[in-house]
């Protein structure tokens, strides 16, 4: 009886043969169909995020008017349609000061764009054009980000519109300063490459949904590129939208962070090593009203420990205005509670 002959495997863009068997006994067993077949997913997965989401990101103009109907520009950047009435979404500091902005779509439109409402604190801004029908992209969940996960930016850097970038997230919870000095917490930071006009663009999952707005970039670096969030975006574009601004509660005070004595930290089982000195109250403020002066050190806020000036703004950044706060402090050598009705921050 005839012996079997052994399997084979025929290379598709070669003639070589391989013996399976040795193959696999030498340890050099690699299907190129599979790193093909990997690539190609990959490959179609970012094709349909383009097609899908492309037609909704714009190229934002700033410019002014030098003459009746003539535009002459003065900075770009990116945004995208967050509904189909014309409601776009960018960055804050992109359409700061701008006298006139443009949006371009690509289908070839250029329509004149007003200013609907920005959050310099989040850095997000949001414009509308006169339209109706338009392609928007949603708004997804960035709360499921995983480290290592694809993402797509599209933007417009250096007035190349619709270009297309790809990377992972490569870190979440990354804290940013806005240009006011307010903390931006739970940053995207990403791999997909960006540029100077990319700002304001989307940052896509695989299934096309918008998990961030892409808002800086690292110039000495490569490959780091930082986004805002949706899960940020979500509630600022709204109250935008509604009320044109963002309404966050404020006390009144400015302060600066300061060491605690330790004898009064195991006094008063104070868990921080520091806390937030007052070195100014408004005179009509919420805090000054409570009786909080010069000199009061805070430790906490809603039962909170206060390290610093951060953590008074993420506490109230969350707290509804008019409701009261306790808010302790350390006066001297004595530790007083108080309570506080933050007001509306001007």
């Amino acid at each position: 009886m005839p012996k079997a002959k052994r399997p084979v495997t025929a290379l598709i863009q070669g003639t070589a043969v391989e013996n399976q068997g040795s193959a696999a006994q030498a340890g050099e067993a690699r299907d190129p169909l599979t790193d093909a077949g990997f690539l190609d997913a990959y490959s179609r997965a970012v094709i349909h995020v383009v097609e899908r989401v492309g037609p909704a990101v714009v190229s934002i103009s700033l410019g002014r008017e030098t003459r009746p109907e003539e535009f002459e520009p003065v900075g770009a950047g990116s945004g995208f349609v967050v509904a189909p009435d014309g409601y776009i979404v960018t960055n804050s500091h992109v359409v700061q000061g701008a006298p006139v902005i443009e949006a371009s779509f690509t289908d070839g439109r250029r329509l004149p764009a007003s200013l609907v409402g920005q959050d310099d604190s989040t850095d997000l801004a949001v414009i509308n054009v006169d339209a109706s029908g338009l392609p928007f992209a949603e708004l997804g969940e960035s709360t499921g980000l995983r480290v290592g996960q694809l993402v797509i930016a599209v933007g417009n850097p250096f007035g190349f519109q619709s270009t297309v970038s790809t990377g992972v997230v490569s870190a979440l919870g990354r804290s940013l300063r806005s240009r006011q000095g307010r903390l931006i917490e739970n940053i995207i930071q990403h791999t997909a490459p960006l540029n100077p006009g990319n700002s304001g663009g989307p940052l896509l999952d695989s299934h096309g949904r918008v998990v961030g707005i892409n808002t800086a970039i690292i110039a000495q670096a490569q490959g780091i590129g930082f986004a805002i969030p949706a899960a940020t975006a979500r509630w600022v574009v709204a109250q935008l939208i509604s009320q044109g601004r963002v309404r966050r509660s404020y006390l009144g005070i400015v302060g600066v962070q300061r060491p605690l004595d330790r004898r009064v930290m195991r006094f008063y089982h104070l868990k921080e090593s520091s806390a937030v000195e007052i070195v100014s109250v408004d005179a009509a403020g919420p805090a000054r009203k409570a009786g909080l002066r010069l000199g009061d050190i805070v430790v906490a806020l809603d039962g909170r420990s206060v390290t610093g000036i951060d953590d008074i703004f993420r506490i109230l950044a969350e707290w509804p205005i008019g409701r009261d706060v306790s808010v302790d402090v350390l006066r001297g050598k004595d530790l007083k509670p108080f309570r506080v009705t933050p007001a509306e921050a001007p």
